[in-house]
């Protein structure tokens, strides 16, 4: 069943275009897939079909849900960054909404991850109204561990996610409110 409010299809931040996840961003999609350095982070290599079933499961949360995975694009040159956005999964049992984002490589150490997702946060605390989100890294990804408390996710904790090691963030709409006085 679809939500009440849905996300904006394109958001824009200081140096990001994002617009939403669409079959046409297979190629991106895929190339982010085959990059060694970012899917370490990510659970490894995506073969095409897998791609192929992640773009079109990530599709189709946009339309029960009304928000989802956008893909990040330079302000300037167009190219493409990354994908970014808020998702529904179920985690130990407990249905949650994660703020996600991966960047390749050439773009990390920027802060880009923290620009948009600022913006992603405003959709889902402002805009979508949801109460609390959840972040989770691999257990090495300390980069990630900062964009999280950046953004201001705190009580960090264990999650096994699919047999993987990773560390578990949150942020409740109160607290992310009480950052901006």
């Amino acid at each position: 069943m679809a939500d009440m409010t849905t996300a904006p299809d394109r958001i824009e931040t200081a140096r990001l275009a994002a617009e939403r996840l669409q079959r046409g961003h297979y190629d991106w999609i895929y190339a982010l897939h085959q990059d060694a350095k970012v899917m370490a982070t990510l659970g490894g290599l995506r073969s095409a079909d897998e791609t192929r079933r992640y773009l079109e499961t990530n599709m189709a949360h946009w339309e029960r849900h009304g928000f989802g995975l956008w893909i990040l694009r330079d302000q300037e040159s167009g190219h493409f960054v990354g994908r970014a956005g808020l998702r529904r999964m179920e985690l130990e049992g407990v249905e949650e909404i994660e703020l996600a984002y991966a960047l390749a490589g050439g773009y990390w150490g920027r802060g880009l991850a923290t620009e948009f997702g600022q913006a992603a946060l405003e959709v889902a605390f402002e805009f979508l109204d949801i109460s609390e989100l959840v972040c989770f890294a691999v257990v090495d990804n300390r980069a990630s561990f900062r964009v999280m408390e950046k953004l201001g996710f705190t009580d960090p904790r264990p999650l096994d996610y699919q047999g993987t090691p990773c560390v578990l963030y949150r942020l409740r709409k109160a607290d992310w409110q009480s950052t901006l006085t």
